[in-house]
């Protein structure tokens, strides 16, 4: 059984497909030598179809996206590059460097819809629910770079405003 708050397909738990149906796992199957699982037995509540049309349908759960023959890319997500608004000013005798954030630069191998396959640098796209990303100039066929030029949250507007990051 999935630990509690997990909230993603599992046995005995509902998702919502992207643009589709709501789906329950019944039941999977692992492979007897890996241990990896490669079937999932679902079944469908078809009055769910019609997500898009004002989502007068079930609200249950979470949902789901999935793409088929995903492609791998790398990632490339930016948060501001200093951890304080003044840097080197928040101490005496601290550098603008003490105040570098480590996480300014963060590097996530992830996968993307196969229309991206023939994504040149500079070509822009908006990652649902990521932000705006172009192609970097390190991309080759086989070999896909993006870069965030806009997230979709605003990290610092939340740190100012007193709240958690």
């Amino acid at each position: 059984m999935p630990p509690p708050k997990y909230f993603r397909l599992a046995p005995g738990k509902e998702v919502r497909l992207r643009y589709g149906y709501i789906i329950k796992c019944q039941d999977f199957v692992k492979n007897s030598d890996t241990g990896e699982i490669e079937e999932v037995h679902c079944t469908y509540d078809p009055e769910t179809r019609v997500v898009m049309l004002l989502m007068a349908v079930k609200s249950r759960g979470p949902y789901i996206g999935f793409c088929d023959h995903a492609l791998d890319a790398e990632v490339r997500m930016y948060d501001r590059l200093f951890i304080s608004p003044n840097p080197g000013k928040t101490e005496e005798g601290k550098s603008f460097l003490d105040d570098l954030n480590p996480e300014s630069l963060k590097i996530i191998n992830a996968k993307v819809e196969a229309s991206l396959a023939e994504a040149k640098p500079g070509m822009h796209y908006q990652f649902e629910r990521k932000g705006f990303f172009c192609v970097d100039l390190d991309s080759a066929k086989g070999k896909l770079v993006f870069n965030q030029t806009v997230p979709l949250r605003d990290s610092w507007a939340k740190i100012e405003s007193g709240q958690k990051k």
